[in-house]
């Protein structure tokens, strides 16, 4: 394997819808408001794509250094974990990333309101804080927790507020639809890892729930996105029903396949529950900026 590709996994390309998702969607419903700022929308987008990076990276070093990942990882393989990237470098790559996202941040800031410089700081501070620090959150069941905040209620109500500089209650509905959605990422990608993560004492939810309850859990977070959607859309009129009718089918499949995929095959899921997520979060901007 080559470097590049090494610096290709590091990336985690499958992880990156959950970045894009809420940008995209907030920045519809502002749209369908009749506020657009077109600057505004490609900084939060780099900002939003170069913080999941930094995430990735981050968990990836600190991981590594607390020997979370080993040789007996079912996940998808690590660059540092394989000794193809070294400790040095991927903190270079870190710092690089986490540069580009203050950049971006501060340009956004300064172009719609400088107080967004302390919900950028909050996710600077939580996307080391997940895996580093002397009290990781990912190591104190919080994981999915953040992932609804950041890729959740902050990041599509944030990228709603950019255009808007107002807040409201579609907003925070749709805000709590794709952090569910995401928090399902991260729950399927702890179910795979949970004997490892237990072996090196990093005690995610699915390690203090168990098996059987976090497989229930992933279900119900699944549910909540078509039962959200009706909730802003109860006569699926005009179209509305389009996000529905195309995640329907990848719905079934993983409500089927949580009943006995195991070990490595749930790195599928992982995949397939990330798409959901970005077909949804398409067709229903779509929906919203065409309507």
């Amino acid at each position: 394997m080559s470097d590049l590709n090494a610096w290709f996994l590091a990336l985690r390309p499958k992880t990156l819808p959950a970045s894009l998702a809420p940008i995209l969607l907030g920045s519809a419903l502002a749209f369908a408001d009749g506020s657009f700022n077109p600057a505004a929308f490609f900084l939060a987008l780099i900002c939003a794509l170069l913080l999941q990076v930094a995430v990735n990276f981050a968990n990836d070093l600190f991981d590594g250094q607390k020997g979370v990942d080993t040789q007996q990882r079912l996940g998808p393989l690590r660059g540092l974990q394989l000794g193809l990237i070294k400790p040095e470098q991927l903190q270079k790559g870190l710092g690089l990333v986490l540069g580009g996202a203050l950049v971006s941040g501060f340009l956004l800031a300064a172009l719609v309101s400088w107080w967004l410089l302390v919900f950028g700081l909050a996710s600077l501070i939580a996307a080391l804080a997940y895996s580093g620090g002397p009290w990781p959150l990912a190591s104190r069941a919080l994981g999915e927790l953040l992932v609804l905040v950041f890729f959740g209620w902050l990041a599509v109500m944030g990228s709603y507020f950019i255009h808007t500089q107002k807040l409201t209650l579609d907003a925070f509905v749709y805000a709590t639809l794709v952090g569910l959605l995401s928090a399902a990422i991260m729950l399927i990608n702890n179910l795979r890892d949970r004997h490892t993560d237990a072996a090196a004492g990093k005690k995610t939810l699915v390690v203090y729930l168990g098996e059987h309850k976090s497989r229930l859990l992933y279900r119900l977070l699944l549910l909540t996105a078509p039962l959200l959607h009706w909730s802003q859309n109860p006569r699926l009129e005009e179209l509305t029903w389009l996000p529905l009718l195309l995640i329907f089918p990848l719905l079934l499949l993983l409500f089927r396949w949580m009943g006995h995929l195991e070990g490595k095959e749930l790195n599928r899921m992982l995949a397939l529950t990330s798409l959901m997520l970005l077909i949804y979060s398409l067709s229903q901007s779509l929906i919203l900026v065409l309507g």
